[in-house]
């Protein structure tokens, strides 16, 4: 079975909360690190993720610092040295992690979109105007992707175009990193690129971006005008991203995270929403099984980039 439709079958599974491992944990922590991925600017992500602080520190009686990393790879090399103890990532985010620092971290909540899912799309946009509608009005245009680390926006997508027989440098014009999902649709509106790929729930109106994702990120913000995008291809399901935390912490910090977590959803709607950037149902459960499909397809990809 091809890798990108394994990750769709995989993420339509149910998942079963597994006993988390054994770690070597101290008694009691002194502060709480969150660690937020790159990809919109830093002050948006800072007030978005700002409700955390309060919470948490109630929660946990010590001080939360937010650590906004300029890209995708500035949080991971964060969690994986143990600097950071709390971060939610992609897929894919969380198997570059995982491949070279299987100790450090450990996924256990995602979330479960409003209509049941637990997974999101990669998806391209061009601009309106541009006269693109498919996939194939791409081919010899310039494609922009977000960032090397990001699953929808670049390793599903890279691996999706192979598995059509789409090689990268042959049938696009160009391809480019923009640095990050934002920076990417705004290459698009720009002129930059004549296509980019983002992230969106695919759930939901057009007009709004969809019920969450880059798009909502965008719409919300007043960056972007729907109507001046079109979509012109859609991945099968990828997983939610995992919010994850150090395995070094205290098994009691951890329990208290994700119960705070699950609560969040009730009792402070407005946080949640904003911490997740949309609209979602819930958080559920998971662990490292419900993204092994993308590990893999990781793993694949840096295989493939070293026999090249």
């Amino acid at each position: 079975m091809k890798i990108v439709m394994k990750v769709a079958a995989a993420v339509a599974v149910s998942t079963t909360v597994l006993a988390a491992p054994a770690a070597k944990a101290e008694e009691k922590i002194t502060e709480f690190r969150i660690g937020i991925l790159g990809g919109e600017n830093e002050a948006d992500r800072l007030r978005s993720n700002e409700c955390l602080i309060e919470r948490f520190e109630k929660l946990l009686g010590v001080p939360v610092k937010l650590f906004p990393a300029a890209d995708y790879a500035g949080t991971i090399e964060g969690l994986k040295g143990g600097n950071l103890d709390y971060a939610e990532l992609g897929a894919s985010g969380y198997a570059a992690v995982y491949l070279s620092a299987p100790d450090a971290v450990e996924p256990v909540l995602t979330t479960k979109q409003t209509d049941g899912a637990t997974g999101y799309h990669s998806v391209m946009v061009a601009r309106f105007d541009s006269g693109i509608e498919t996939l194939g009005d791409m081919q010899g245009k310039r494609l922009g992707f977000a960032d090397p680390n990001s699953t929808s926006g670049y390793l599903i997508p890279s691996v999706a175009f192979d598995e059509m027989g789409l090689k990268l440098d042959e049938y696009f014009a160009s391809t480019q990193f923009s640095g990050g999902h934002e920076q990417n649709v705004l290459a698009v509106l720009n002129g930059d690129v004549d296509g980019g790929v983002t992230w969106a729930s695919g759930v939901g109106e057009w007009e709004e971006g969809y019920t969450s994702g880059n798009l909502r990120k965008m719409v919300d913000k007043g960056m972007v005008d729907m109507s001046e995008l079109v979509q012109v291809w859609q991945s099968p399901l990828i997983p939610n991203g995992p919010i994850v935390l150090a395995k070094t912490l205290p098994a009691d910090v951890k329990g208290k995270v994700v119960a705070s977590l699950k609560a969040m959803v009730k009792d402070n709607t407005e946080c949640f929403y904003s911490a997740q950037g949309g609209t979602y149902a819930d958080y559920v459960d998971v662990n490292h099984d419900f993204y092994k499909t993308i590990v893999e397809a990781r793993r694949r990809k840096i295989e493939a980039k070293k026999n090249n």
